[in-house]
């Protein structure tokens, strides 16, 4: 017991100290887990043998991601997706795998050696890169879309290369050694003929049960087992859910939804599947279900310290003494594979329509090899696919390339910063002018324009972003493409004559150069702009903005009615108690602005924390008059 309490305050004391320092530095959770694995184990020895073992229990966490994932898609999107997840993803695991093998027969390599080679890297790592995306926000891009897919090939792809590796053995008891000699160990022959289980559980009772049917029983069963997914979870877990819920107890839908995914896991590798592919299907089927969110509230701790675990078990597993007996070799070797499946991805993303920072994206963050390929290597040894020497130099390289990762991301920045900065956007021709300019078409603009519109106004919109702009035009709206900031632009569109300017972009500093010489060109406009925060409130006011409109504050006071409605007040009181905040907050901004300066801290100016203390008061005050007005009004 105090082994295993010391070992678990090593793994998550490096966690706490390497993780936050590594996100603090831009370098991504990731990174920092992989640092944390090397410094307590081959750096300080802190952990041993049982990282391998600790290993195996972590990679659920990927099986957790994957379910997690899938309640995200409904089934609807996946099948919208099969054209990538067919073509994309099955060119990039046959292509990989053929130029691989390629390079393992160049160096002598026997055929069936240098295929089980091939296989094993490459596959990509799921755990890393679908994290990766998530911190940084470009699932929803084009490119995280095409990795997404191929990740999910991949897996999948994983079923049939375990049927396929004991084929390329001479025989699946024996071990092809260094020297090209055979050998056979006794022990592994025991393991075969006992299925690889050495205990009377049920579980081994399971697998050696299903290991003896035929192999169109197999086939059944495994169609059995996904079928009963499906059923499971389109018929079964609403009620359950809803008996739950009458139980009134909250870490019972913790336990159920960890039920879900360790039963589902189970199921799947006692019919020869892959975990991660059986959770990733169960979310995709729960994807609909009005209990979505209670799973993901539930898993989503769990599914982060598994992941941050198997990271840290990469890194301590890294054998470094090998590494040093022969460095130039060994990260050469791992270098190759990045170049070589970056070079195939970058080739594939551009025939299937990926440009720009979308193909740099797929190719960077897809070129190295992933946590399947342990497994695969592991069970290329056992079968005879694969020498054991080979196979410890591949999981060297496997968990280097691993560890590199994050570096390309980082270079994935900045190649997509410099690729923002230098591509020229070619502009629409404008053609009309109207009253009213907006200058950027996200989720806010929108919402103005329908509404301006609809009012029975023109508008002339202009955004920056292509897609942006194909979405709108897909709905019937139309928009010009061109960068709103210059000015060529903004004459084109009507600037010395239009009588409101609307600025919603995202960018707070193109809205500010825009605000200002939107002002300059035209004293006589009124600009209505958007801004985040107080901050971006006063430097657009002091640009020359006439109406504000925080992003949260509308909503906010809207909120906050609503609140007030609920604790007594009539539809009246609550309107005119947020109509006063606002008439408020309005003068207070307007006040505030004046005294707010860019180079201080607002709680380090004295003179704008001395005023906002007064307009509280002053609001205070008008809330109390506000208060006896109504009570005189109910007497």
């Amino acid at each position: 017991m105090e082994g295993f309490l010391f070992q678990a305050t090593i793994y998550l004391a490096a966690a706490v100290i390497a993780v936050p320092i590594a996100a603090r530095l831009g370098l991504g959770s990731v990174l920092g887990y992989l640092a944390a694995g090397i410094l307590i184990g081959p750096l300080l020895g802190l952990v041993g043998s049982e990282t391998k073992d600790l290993q195996h229990f972590a990679e659920f966490g990927v099986v957790m991601m994957l379910f997690l994932i899938g309640l995200e898609l409904e089934p609807r999107t996946l099948w919208n997706m099969r054209d990538k997840l067919l073509g994309l993803g099955g060119l990039q695991v046959g292509v990989s795998t053929l130029a691989l093998m390629g390079i393992a027969m160049a160096y002598d390599q026997p055929w069936n050696v240098a295929l089980a080679i091939g296989l094993t890297l490459a596959l990509s790592s799921t755990a890393i890169v679908l994290q990766t995306l998530s911190e940084k926000n470009l699932m929803r891009t084009s490119g995280g879309r095409s990795v997404f897919s191929v990740l999910l090939t991949q897996d999948i792809a994983v079923i049939p290369i375990l049927a396929l590796l004991p084929l390329l053995a001479v025989n699946a008891a024996t071990a092809v050694m260094p020297d090209g000699s055979i050998t056979v160990d006794p022990d592994k022959v025991d393991a075969a003929h006992n299925g690889g289980h050495h205990s009377a559980g049920a579980a081994d009772a399971a697998f050696n049960y299903v290991q003896s049917l035929p192999g169109w029983g197999v086939t059944l069963l495994t169609i059995g087992a996904v079928a009963a997914i499906i059923i499971v979870g389109v018929f079964f877990t609403r009620p359950v859910f809803r008996f739950i819920h009458a139980a009134k107890l909250r870490e019972m839908y913790t336990a159920l939804a960890l039920l879900i995914v360790v039963g589902i896991s189970f199921v799947m590798m006692l019919v020869g599947l892959s975990p991660a592919l059986g959770a990733f299907l169960a979310g995709v089927v729960l994807a609909s279900s009005e209990f979505r969110h209670e799973l993901e509230t539930d898993l989503e701790p769990f599914k982060g310290l598994l992941l941050g675990l198997f990271f840290i078990t990469v890194g301590a597993g890294i054998n470094f003494e090998m590494l040093f007996g022969d460095p130039v070799i060994i990260l050469g070797m791992a270098l190759l594979v990045i170049i070589v499946k970056g070079l195939i991805l970058y080739v594939l993303g551009r025939a299937f329509g990926l440009r720009g920072g979308d193909q740099w994206l797929f190719a960077l963050g897809l070129a190295q090899a992933g946590e399947f390929g342990f497994v695969l290597a592991s069970f290329s040894v056992t079968t005879g696919a694969m020498p054991a020497a080979v196979a410890e130099t591949l999981l060297l390289v496997i968990a280097l390339s691993m560890l590199i990762t994050p570096l390309l991301f980082i270079l994935y920045d900045q190649i997509s910063k410099r690729m923002d900065d230098t591509a020229p956007i070619i502009p629409d021709e404008i053609d009309e002018e109207g009253p009213v300019i907006i200058a950027g078409i996200g989720r806010f603009g929108q919402i103005v324009n329908r509404l301006v519109q609809a009012s029975g106004f023109q508008t002339v919109v202009l955004d920056h972003n292509p897609e942006t702009i194909a979405v709108m035009r897909r709905f019937g709206f139309k928009g010009f493409l061109g960068d709103p900031t210059r000015p060529d632009i903004l004459r084109k569109a009507g600037l010395k004559d239009a009588r409101v300017l609307v600025v919603t972009l995202d960018d707070p500093k193109a809205a500010l150069k825009l605000i200002t010489y939107a002002r300059k060109e035209r004293p006589d406009l009124h600009i209505v702009s958007r801004a985040r925060d107080r901050p971006e409130v006063y430097r657009q006011f002091q640009a020359g903005s006439d109406d504000i409109v925080r992003e949260m504050f509308d909503s906010s006071l809207r909120a906050g009615r609503y609140v007030l409605e609920n604790l007594g007040l009539s539809d009246f009181e609550a309107a005119e108690a947020s109509r006063l905040f606002y008439a408020h907050d309005r003068v207070s901004v307007k006040e505030l602005a004046t005294l707010w300066r860019p180079d201080v801290a607002p709680s380090q100016n004295k003179e704008y924390v001395e005023r906002a203390k007064e307009l509280q008061k002053d609001l205070e005050t008008a809330f109390l008059n506000l208060a006896d007005e109504n009570d005189q009004k109910r007497a």
